[in-house]
């Protein structure tokens, strides 16, 4: 008997960013391209960085910060609480057994050199696993 493991997907503050800037929906994009179990997951230091940008940014990024805590707060994303006082984007590149959603280039290829997997956004609308 197989028994398929359920994986775990960590979400980037900019991936979450995405919703409201390119008008996605990121988890339906992430429902699309993944054809297995996972459990969603964001760092504390993903939602302290929304945080600050709702306090303190250009009126875009408070804009796109906001609405994606708002619909956080209605998905089934478990909040995974590291003491660390390293930037996010490290805490992400630390992890072990994750997959993870970013649009960003610099962790994007320094996650695929330690061979973890990556959602990303293709074309400003399609969710695709590398």
């Amino acid at each position: 008997m197989i028994v398929k493991t359920m994986e775990k997907i960590v979400i980037d503050t900019n991936f979450l960013m995405a919703i409201s800037d390119l008008k996605i929906d990121v988890f339906e994009g992430i429902r699309n391209a993944c054809n297995f179990k996972y459990q969603l997951y964001v760092l504390e230091g993903t939602l302290d960085e929304l945080e600050s940008f709702i306090k303190g940014s250009l009126l875009s990024k408070r804009q796109a910060a906001s609405f994606a805590k708002k619909v956080l707060d209605t998905k089934a994303v478990k909040v995974l609480k590291i003491k660390s006082d390293k930037l996010v984007d490290n805490q992400l590149l630390a992890l072990d057994g994750y997959i993870v959603a970013t649009v960003d280039r610099s962790l994007r290829q320094g996650l695929k050199k330690k061979g973890v997997k990556v959602l990303t956004i293709r074309q400003k609308k399609h969710v695709v696993i590398e």
